[in-house]
């Protein structure tokens, strides 16, 4: 159960402060580091590393519905002891040895199924891995198994897949959030180390928050979209979860890139960003000094819960301790950018699903004319969330609205990417709560879609951006949802994720009084 000191958080006033035994915790915060410092050693072995994640996978699944497919237990202990092998061979190994990674489910994989949340996708299995996929494999990662989404992408519960509904580790009767709520709930829950999910317009940064993980998206163009199945094609970006902003960075290292195969994927240089991550015990007094961080005023305004305010407030106040110079800072877009990205991400939908008609892609559904066929495959194959985004983008993107909504929003677009350029000129990051309220209960907004979609408001600017963003959790509320996670947004400029892995670090390493394992696994967790 929640101790006194995980519902009342406390932010230390100087890094300097921190007791020996708690640095000595915070030096063992990565998973991924301290994995391959004990297989390194010998001290543990893969196949029992394996063993242990796949029992508490098995013990807590029935519970939480994270994964849509787990593979045989013998098939990721093949690959546990493959890289045993190794170790006893004095064989080089990969930065990810041995480390057990959950997929979102519409990231193709080759040898497990990709449904994409979707029944049109149920028996489709891919002949090829996506780009992120392979390159975690090639690092020595172990898939653990494909995790629950709302379909293809679209929802923010993760009540929209078409199969099962994914529970809050933290409380099972609420959302994860989404539509990446398997993936975080997984890494919440100790299912797995780390996991990827997919991003439009907030599905890796909300559901972190909800469940308490770190959640990073990266700039659009930073990791391969190659293998992903395409939502948005002009906002997707493929992103990461971990219990530490370290395995996110990590993680976020081994699968970015350029790639051949996506014409939209960035050529920059990739930095190493496992740099970053100091030790609590070289810190300075002041390590974040001279550092400007603004916070967005539109965010901290009517519609956002006040103990989510206040908590957020509170993180702000322990960045000015460590030396950061804090503004407000107003971006009057702010507002303008979720009608903006429903109007631009529907109407993407709806030209990229139009290839599930039943003979190249999904389920074979047999008809006596082709109109038939099509219909009746998308009729039996998409649920009801999917055909309203189609619908809604088929009639933005329509010869007599295409001015008045599609051209519209990407005026919009063009507006608010401006804004975010001017404050990040003047600010090294901006602040915000990932989301207006901490995760509510399950069934409460399915049948309000638009109460749902303003649980987007504090993420879609950022993908419109093409921005990166880190979610981390800051604290927890009380009251009615005593003992829920509370995160932190910090956005940065295109394409330095590199230095909103070292705030994020330096502030996670500096929070104490928090411990971020939810009630289900508590009681066995040791990191």
């Amino acid at each position: 159960m929640l101790s006194s000191a995980q519902t009342t958080p406390r932010l230390l006033r100087s890094p300097t402060t921190t007791t020996a035994a708690a640095a000595a915790a915070l030096k063992c915060s990565s998973q991924i580091l301290t994995t391959r410092k004990s297989l390194i050693s010998r001290q543990t072995s893969a196949v029992d590393l394996a063993k242990s994640f796949l029992h508490r996978l098995r013990r807590t699944e029935p519970q939480l519905n994270s994964f849509l497919y787990v593979p045989p237990d013998e098939a990721v202990l093949k690959q546990a002891e493959d890289l045993d092998k190794k170790i006893k061979n004095n064989e080089e190994l990969g930065p990810l040895a041995g480390v057990l990674v959950g997929i979102k489910d519409n990231i193709c994989t080759y040898d497990m199924p990709s449904t994409a949340g979707s029944k049109l996708l149920e028996n489709y299995r891919p002949p090829f891995d996506a780009t992120a996929v392979r390159k975690l494999r090639e690092c020595g990662a172990i898939v653990v198994g494909k995790t629950n989404l709302d379909e293809f992408g679209m929802g923010s519960t993760t009540e929209a897949s078409a199969y099962q509904v994914t529970a809050n580790p933290w409380d099972l009767s609420r959302v994860p959030g989404g539509s990446s709520g398997g993936s975080a709930a997984a890494v919440s829950a100790r299912q797995c180390m780390v996991s990827l999910g997919s991003d439009t317009g907030g599905s890796v940064r909300q559901p972190a928050s909800f469940c308490g993980v770190v959640g990073l998206k990266p700039t659009y163009g930073r990791v391969s979209r190659y293998g992903l199945v395409a939502y948005a094609s002009s906002l997707d970006v493929i992103g990461c979860f971990g219990s530490s902003v370290a395995d996110a960075g990590i993680l976020l290292n081994s699968i970015s890139g350029h790639d051949k195969n996506d014409a939209t994927s960035s050529s920059r240089e990739v930095p190493d960003y496992a740099s970053q991550f100091l030790e609590i015990d070289d810190l300075e007094s002041k390590p974040l000094k001279g550092l400007r961080v603004g916070v967005i005023r539109e965010t901290l305004e009517d519609g956002v819960d006040l103990e989510v305010i206040s908590s957020v407030r509170d993180a702000v106040s322990h960045l000015e301790e460590l030396g950061c110079i804090v503004t407000e800072v107003s971006l009057p877009s702010f507002s303008l950018g979720l009608p903006a990205y429903y109007i631009l991400a529907s109407s993407e939908s709806s030209s990229n699903l139009s290839r599930y008609d039943g003979v190249r892609y999904g389920n074979q559904v047999f008809g006596d004319e082709l109109n038939s066929l099509y219909g009746d495959s998308r009729a039996q194959g998409f649920g009801s969330e999917v055909k309203m985004r189609i619908l809604m983008g088929t009639y933005a993107l329509s010869a007599g609205y295409y001015d008045a909504y599609y051209k519209r929003a990407q005026q919009v677009r063009t507006i608010i990417r401006n804004s975010f350029k001017e404050a990040l000129d003047k600010n090294d990051i901006l602040i915000s709560p990932a989301a207006p309220s901490v995760a509510y209960k399950i069934g409460e907004k399915k049948n309000d879609p638009l109460a749902m979609y303003t649980g987007d408001v504090m993420t879609v600017n950022v993908n419109l951006a093409g921005l990166p963003a880190l979610v981390l959790p800051c604290g927890f509320v009380e009251g009615e949802s005593k003992g829920l996670p509370v995160g932190i947004q910090m956005i940065g400029a295109a394409f330095d994720e590199e230095k909103l892995l070292k705030i994020g670090h330096i502030f996670e390493q500096t929070l104490q009084g928090c411990s971020f394992v939810p009630p289900i696994v508590a009681d066995e967790w040791t990191p």
